[in-house]
């Protein structure tokens, strides 16, 4: 079993910056694939980026891709999801998550095994 506890976001305005952290517990960060997954109020959940287990490759849904940054620190068990240039449609719950599986499946949210139970972004216009 795997817990992960998501820490930061909050309000922003547009063009602005947030970061959402993610600690896991439980289990070795570096045997998962770690993801980002945003839910906005009557949407369906979206993939937003992934890392790989080394951190050497990442992948972002291309509504982000350029403004958002994904890391890990498999030492402490934990990455992050830099938001920058943040639109008032970026709002929404984020949510991390990892996934014993393949890169390949990465944006697939039916790959992912835990999760976390998501932080609010709100960016206003």
């Amino acid at each position: 079993q795997v817990r992960m506890v998501e820490s930061g976001g909050g309000l922003a305005q547009a063009g602005g910056s947030l970061r959402v952290s993610c600690e896991a517990s439980g289990r070795a960060l570096s045997d998962f694939i770690m993801g980002w997954f945003r839910q906005a109020p009557g949407k369906e959940r979206e993939f937003v980026a992934a890392i790989s287990r080394s951190g050497g490759t990442t992948y972002y849904a291309s509504s982000v891709k350029g403004r958002f940054t994904i890391s890990r620190d498999n030492a402490k068990n934990a990455g992050d999801l830099q938001m920058n240039s943040l639109k008032p449609e970026d709002t929404a719950t984020y949510i991390c998550a990892v996934s014993g599986g393949g890169f390949g499946e990465s944006d697939d949210a039916g790959e992912y095994d835990y999760w976390g139970q998501g932080i609010q972004v709100t960016v206003s216009s």
